[in-house]
């Protein structure tokens, strides 16, 4: 059932997974470069096998290190991901990747359906973009 009205604009409450190599590069990348927050991180045997980090403007990323169980569905390639982090500002984002330079694969462009974005590249080749395209909003109600 959703919780938003007709015509308005969803909430960002969708958690992009990762498969990691080195899960604690990427969580500190995904820190430095684009500004998520580490809320937890749970190990065994020094792997992680859970970590969150929260996107402050809503939303997250689930990942941990590569687990290469054959009869996991979970076991994805590494460096297989493409994430859309939502932003209000792009711009600030943009500039505090490339401060901690990030790898830019998409400079800054404008969209013809309102999107202001950029995409980079993580240690582990998953490419995160990021705008300010929030979605379409919701055209009806869902029951």
């Amino acid at each position: 059932m959703s919780t938003h009205q007709p015509g308005s604009t969803p909430a960002p409450t969708v958690w992009h997974c990762l498969q990691c190599t080195d899960a604690r590069a990427v969580i500190d990348w995904l820190v430095e470069a684009l500004g998520f927050v580490e809320t937890v991180s749970h190990t065994e045997g020094g792997t992680i096998v859970h970590a969150e980090l929260l996107w402050p403007e809503g939303g997250g990323v689930m990942l941990g290190d590569h687990q290469r169980d054959p009869d996991d569905p979970h076991a994805t390639p590494v460096g297989t991901g493409l994430a859309y982090v939502v932003t209000a500002d792009s711009d600030v984002v943009y500039e505090r990747a490339r401060v901690a330079g990030a790898e830019i694969v998409m400079e800054m462009r404008d969209t013809d359906y309102g999107d202001h974005g950029f995409s980079v590249r993580d240690p582990e080749g998953n490419v995160w973009s990021v705008g300010q395209y929030r979605g379409e909003p919701l055209p009806h109600a869902i029951t």
